[in-house]
């Protein structure tokens, strides 16, 4: 087996570190993105209640992520979803009461309290 120069190992170690350190930053949220992905993980669950037309998750999902690059977008859209994901943890997903118990106190709760535009329809 024929090893590689250490020289040409550490240009590429070397070239690569960057883009890697680079990727690993636009995967990190800062505060104000945590708050983006709260924000739409109660407009995910105002969807699932059948609270929102698709206009109405249209319109709030864009007040939520426009005001990010859309990586940053795709990123704060990710923690949403594993947000969202978390609250299902551990229900049965035929038991529909209960998971939409479960996204009504979420809905109702503090971590909602910002989100407006919920439109009920009975």
């Amino acid at each position: 087996m024929r090893r590689l120069p250490t020289s040409l190992l550490t240009l590429t170690f070397g070239l690569l570190l960057p883009l890697v350190a680079l990727r690993a930053q636009a995967l990190s949220l800062g505060p104000d993105e945590f708050v983006a992905a709260r924000h739409l993980t109660c407009v995910l669950a105002q969807d699932s209640l059948g609270y929102l037309t698709p206009d109405d998750f249209e319109v709030l999902s864009s007040e939520v992520l426009d005001s990010y690059e859309p990586e940053e977008g795709d990123v704060i859209y990710a923690k949403a979803l594993g947000y969202f994901d978390g609250l299902m943890f551990g229900l049965p997903e035929q038991d529909a009461e209960v998971i939409h118990a479960r996204l009504r106190s979420f809905v109702d709760s503090q971590a909602c309290t910002q989100v407006v535009g919920v439109s009920f329809r009975l």
